[in-house]
């Protein structure tokens, strides 16, 4: 699936249970279009006894959210906004429609 999100970006989620929380992109599953974010999607997973875990534990990590229901925050406009693409030369940086922040510098 094709998106102009990267890696440790700051995304706004605007669907979903997390809808309205903000947090950095750890990885991005693009056959699946789905992306781990930090903080959102929180899932509980129970985990079998183990010597880190001698009574077993139930841990709480991030699930997967779709590419669809996230959008790039914008530390000017302070929402989540639209992306451009600009060609200088070789070089493509990413901005923001409304104020014409440079993401890639």
């Amino acid at each position: 699936m094709k998106t102009l999100l990267r890696k440790n970006d700051v995304v706004l989620a605007i669907a979903g249970r997390s809808r309205g929380k903000q947090g950095k992109v750890l990885e991005l599953q693009r056959n699946s279009g789905r992306a781990v974010v930090e903080g959102l999607q929180m899932i509980k997973r129970h985990t079998k006894k183990s010597q880190l875990h001698p009574q077993g534990a139930i841990v709480e990590k991030e699930g997967t959210i779709a590419l669809s229901n996230l959008m790039l925050f914008c530390p000017t406009c302070q929402k989540g906004v639209r992306l451009g693409i600009k060609r200088d030369g070789g070089k493509r940086t990413r901005f923001c429609r409304k104020c014409k922040h440079e993401f890639d510098k």
